[in-house]
């Protein structure tokens, strides 16, 4: 999607390791977006990512790995060749559709999202001919919809998911970060804190539904609450999308751990507009005026049992 960071060059470094040539690509793909993230909010960022990756592939070139050989950077006339622009975003065309797995959790709440990346990445993927495929764990559903989509198709590919990348205080990297600004910043840690939470809780023993989501709720109520207490120029609220409990390579919501199964505990927020932008605040996309939307994940690694 471009606006490349350390999470995706993670991937690159990754798919380095595996592989002597690595093909980058960058594409804002419209048919995936939302009124919450439509594609204005994704601005061109070619320049600057190419020169993250120029710096990226010489530290590649004095390692043993191997190196990025071309970025495919299309534009939606070459992905969308019998759709028109007003089209795309409204889904009017050839598009792939993964259900029922694309109709739940980031599906329930963003319809047509996922009929936008499997489209995408089916057309990259006939665009480029890989071997592997390179997604990030954060976006556990998405990596999920590619799998399924892979073998659906008969793809001869292989998909890897690399490890999610965090900032200092767990906020998972994300092109999104960037328009978060300093106040709704430090209100985003909610989400990581609610899921470690039930991690927690998971690794003292705890395995039910019920009581790692209730975990997570009360994180994020808690958060609710303080932010209540304070004046509007100090304020950051949102509201959470969902908290859920699913099977790994499923996403099929389970009502008990099995230990030697594992599980992701997933969650979405929503960080709302800014109510009062205090002077000289650095408020992030629209002065603080927009709707940041944030997803995570965290994997409930298998335990053995005795």
């Amino acid at each position: 999607m471009g606006m490349l960071h350390d999470g995706h060059l993670s991937l690159v470094r990754l798919a380095a390791q595996q592989t002597p040539s690595v093909l980058v690509s960058i594409y804002a793909n419209p048919s995936q977006l939302t009124s919450d993230d439509g594609k204005q909010s994704y601005p061109s960022t070619l320049t600057a990512d190419l020169a993250l990756l120029e710096d990226l592939n010489e530290e590649l070139r004095s390692s043993q790995y191997g190196a990025i050989k071309a970025v495919f950077a299309p534009t939606d006339e070459e992905m969308y060749p019998c759709s028109s622009p007003e089209d795309i975003p409204r889904g009017v065309g050839s598009f792939v559709n993964i259900l029922p797995l694309s109709s739940v959790l980031e599906g329930a709440d963003r319809p047509s999202h996922f009929a936008g990346v499997a489209t995408v990445c089916l057309k990259l993927f006939n665009a480029v001919r890989p071997d592997k495929v390179y997604f990030g764990e954060k976006d556990c559903q998405q990596t999920v919809i590619v799998k399924r989509l892979v073998r659906d198709f008969l793809l001869d590919i292989e998909v890897v998911v690399g490890e999610t990348v965090r900032e200092v205080d767990g906020l998972a990297l994300s092109s999104r970060n960037g328009f978060l600004g300093t106040r709704r910043r430090a209100v985003a840690t909610v989400l990581f804190r609610a899921l470690d939470a039930a991690r927690n809780a998971y690794e003292a023993g705890i395995l039910e539904r019920n009581e790692l989501l209730s975990l997570c709720k009360q994180v994020a109520e808690q958060e609710h609450v303080e932010q209540g207490h304070l004046l509007k120029p100090h304020r950051a609220d949102f509201e959470v999308i969902y908290f859920e409990l699913v099977e790994q390579e499923s996403m099929i919501s389970i009502g008990t751990v099995k230990s030697e199964n594992g599980a992701v505990i997933c969650g979405a927020v929503r960080l709302l507009p800014l109510e009062v932008l205090a002077n000289g605040e650095e408020g992030g996309r629209q002065s603080g005026g927009d709707t940041i939307r944030l997803i995570d994940s965290i994997l409930l690694e298998p335990r053995k049992t005795l």
